[in-house]
């Protein structure tokens, strides 16, 4: 599922002006690759997500993740200027370091202004400053750089785009008007350089690349949403998220599951179940998180583990929101079968609408 909610109090505080309406997301539309690997304007909000695990030349493992948001305000849309605030692009970039104790993290945000930020049509190039996301020559490079942190890394694909939902039509919630155009792309290859603490390192690993755009904002009665995405060490992937409502129930729920080399399958509702487990409380929000977790996926009794209980983001200058968003290993039978990450919204503050 991904961010499909993360910038409410952006579009709740600005999106909303005189413009045309915003398009439906509808089933039946075929994505179109590489079209559809850019951005759609049109729409209320998009974002290009990439998380991942890498290990340097001393073999220590960190995780990772770059977000770029587009958000289309309705604003401005009839004003010639080139400096109407018509679309937003937002930043997310962190680094989770067990040696730090907590995530690291750094945000951006900046109205669409060409060269200095924006979201390409036809392919994925998102920016902001020297932040970056682009698709060229068969693989995607992002470079991030922060006082804390700062990574230059390249994606290679292993195979094409993995469509989630119906061939693409992703549904939050029992109204089918609640959806999402989405694809994923697991398994990417990464390698290239990681600067922590002063240090630049040589890493590679395995990442997760999400695309998601919609119209939508949350479904009614909703709180927040629980989410991963794991690269299985079978060479498969598993993506699966539910949406929760305000006594913390299921109201929706569904996922993607590609096993080994077959063919992805779509998760109905009831073959996806997540039970929370272990809790951390964050010492700056006093937030209570469920950072282990059961997973019942398609008959299957999955756990989920993290890299470290510190992984809360505080995004309140850019998408307003705090969630836990970290690196987690799965398991089954007691065995390590994937790494990824898991998102969890929500879990503070109710998320404005």
């Amino acid at each position: 599922m991904r961010r499909w909610l993360a910038v409410f109090s952006v579009l709740v505080g600005i999106a909303g002006g005189a413009g045309a309406e915003y398009p439906p997301v509808v089933p039946g539309t075929a994505l179109v690759f590489p079209d559809d690997t850019g951005a759609h304007p049109d729409y209320r909000t998009e974002w290009w997500y990439v998380t991942g695990w890498v290990a340097d030349e001393a073999g220590v493992k960190r995780g990772f993740q770059v977000t770029f948001f587009r958000v289309r305000t309705r604003i401005g849309e009839d004003n010639p200027s080139r400096f109407a605030p018509r679309q937003l692009i937002l930043a997310h970039a962190a680094l989770a370091d067990p040696a730090a104790g907590r995530l690291l993290h750094a945000e951006r945000a900046e109205r669409a202004l060409a060269p200095l930020a924006g979201a390409a049509s036809g392919r994925t190039h998102a920016w902001t400053g020297d932040w970056s996301l682009e698709w060229r020559d068969g693989h995607y490079r992002s470079r991030v750089a922060d006082d804390r942190f700062a990574f230059d890394l390249r994606f290679d694909p292993s195979g094409p785009p993995m469509l989630n939902g119906r061939a693409g039509f992703s549904q939050k919630a029992p109204d089918p008007k609640h959806a999402s155009h989405y694809y994923s792309r697991p398994q990417l290859a990464v390698r290239g350089s990681l600067r922590v603490d002063g240090a630049t390192h040589r890493v590679s690993g395995h990442a997760w690349l999400d695309h998601e755009w919609s119209s939508e904002l949350m479904p009614e009665g909703a709180r927040g949403w629980d989410w991963i995405g794991m690269n299985l060490h079978d060479g498969g992937a598993l993506m699966a998220f539910r949406m929760r409502g305000d006594a913390g129930e299921t109201m929706w729920a569904a996922g993607t599951l590609r096993e080994g080399g077959g063919a992805p399958r779509a998760l109905a509702p009831a073959e996806v179940q997540f039970i929370p487990g272990r809790r951390w409380r964050s010492p700056r929000t006093a937030t209570d998180y469920p950072v282990e977790w059961e997973l019942r996926i398609a008959g299957r009794r999955l756990r989920l583990q993290p890299l470290m209980d510190d992984q809360e983001l505080d995004s309140r200058r850019s998408t307003g929101a705090v969630y836990w968003e970290g690196a987690v290993r799965l398991l089954e039978d007691g065995r390590e079968i994937g790494r990824g990450y898991l998102e969890m919204t929500g879990y503070g503050a109710r998320l404005r609408m």
